[in-house]
């Protein structure tokens, strides 16, 4: 699969319409976020099986390994390419270290990673990064 025609105004929106939205597990957490982010650029959406289904982080990752995965990473970045950081381009999906120490998942928007905060999607560099995937 490859990145939509109109891939950037797709996630330009999706990046917009979550902005505000304030993190809460299984509605609006990074694997949900990431997930929407591969469905705006991709059109692949790997989420429905976890929207919902999961109200802390200890059962969305008791789902996770219900459901096959190692983690939240590798559920939503499955199929995907990896590469090195610095070669990280717009849309793509990368790792970082969460404020509770745990990965975290954002999408590159330039020299900055939109990740997640309480109060909805920030902005951190993206030598923040630990891993990367191609879109």
């Amino acid at each position: 699969m490859t990145r939509h025609p109109d891939w950037r105004a797709r996630l330009t929106t999706f990046i917009a319409d979550h902005a505000r939205t304030p993190y809460r597990p299984g509605q609006h957490d990074c694997i949900l976020f990431a997930g929407g982010a591969r469905l705006a650029v991709r059109g692949e959406d790997l989420t429905g099986p976890y929207i919902g289904r999961y109200e802390t982080l200890e059962e969305g990752f008791k789902l996770l390994r219900a459901l096959g995965h190692e983690d939240h990473v590798s559920a939503i970045t499955g199929g995907l390419e990896e590469i090195p950081v610095a070669y990280a381009r717009i849309g793509d999906l990368v790792e970082l270290e969460g404020e509770d120490g745990l990965a975290a998942m954002g999408v590159v928007g330039g020299e900055h990673i939109y990740a997640l905060t309480p109060r909805g999607a920030g902005i951190v560099p993206l030598t923040s990064a630990r891993r990367a995937w191609r879109q």
